[in-house]
């Protein structure tokens, strides 16, 4: 199980101290939510912030665009040093073109749902995405508790992958006591911000999710 922490629950004062730890304790990849305050309801970073911590990691930038539109602003992000850049389903009208042009910056393409959308969605795209992102919280906020109901979906999704290289993510309350049915319903990296970050002990709760998973 690759665990990637959200920086969305690292203290934002110390951001690039905040990676650095994240990394040195373990994390697979640097989950970046960027939110907009139109798609979902918070406001959070955008390219300039990402390029200022890009010096502090060498993991993969996982960056998740919570915007719309996100297709004007591909460019600037893939420029900052995302390394897989994920939009939603539900706000790009033009997704396969999205893809394509991430791709086509040289970066993993990925795709999001939220909880109320149905994975059938995700069919027309399979062959063009490196990652699947399913939420399992409303995007928008931190700390919120998990849906349980989205165990079902990420099976789904899980088979419609079937043999294909893509990464199946999930982001939303996941916490030691639930991340091992995540990682049986197919899961391969989870997203965690509070369960990282809110004891203040970085690697031991890394290795706690870990362990959880197996």
């Amino acid at each position: 199980m690759k665990i990637a922490p959200s920086i969305l629950s690292a203290d934002f004062a110390r951001l690039g101290e905040e990676v650095a730890a994240v990394d040195a304790a373990g994390a697979d990849y640097i989950h970046i939510d960027v939110m907009d305050g139109h798609f979902v309801p918070n406001l959070s970073f955008g390219a300039a912030i990402i390029k200022a911590i890009r010096p502090a990691s060498g993991k993969p930038f996982d960056v998740h665009l919570m915007i719309d539109p996100a297709a004007p602003y591909l460019q600037d992000f893939a420029d900052a040093g995302a390394d897989i850049i994920t939009v939603h389903a539900e706000a790009d009208k033009h997704i396969h073109r999205s893809l394509q042009l991430i791709r086509g910056l040289g970066k993993k393409a990925g795709v999001s749902i939220n909880p109320g959308t149905d994975e059938s969605v995700l069919a027309p795209l399979l062959d063009d995405v490196d990652l699947i992102l399913v939420m399992t919280v409303n995007p928008g906020f931190g700390g919120q508790s998990f849906i349980d109901s989205q165990l079902e979906k990420i099976a789904r999704v899980r088979a419609m992958i079937g043999e294909r290289a893509i990464e199946l993510e999930v982001d939303g309350g996941i916490k030691p006591d639930n991340i091992k049915a995540v990682a049986d319903a197919g899961a391969g990296v989870v997203v965690a911000g509070s369960a990282v970050f809110g004891g203040g002990e970085y690697q031991k709760a890394i290795a706690q999710l870990r362990a959880a998973a197996e």
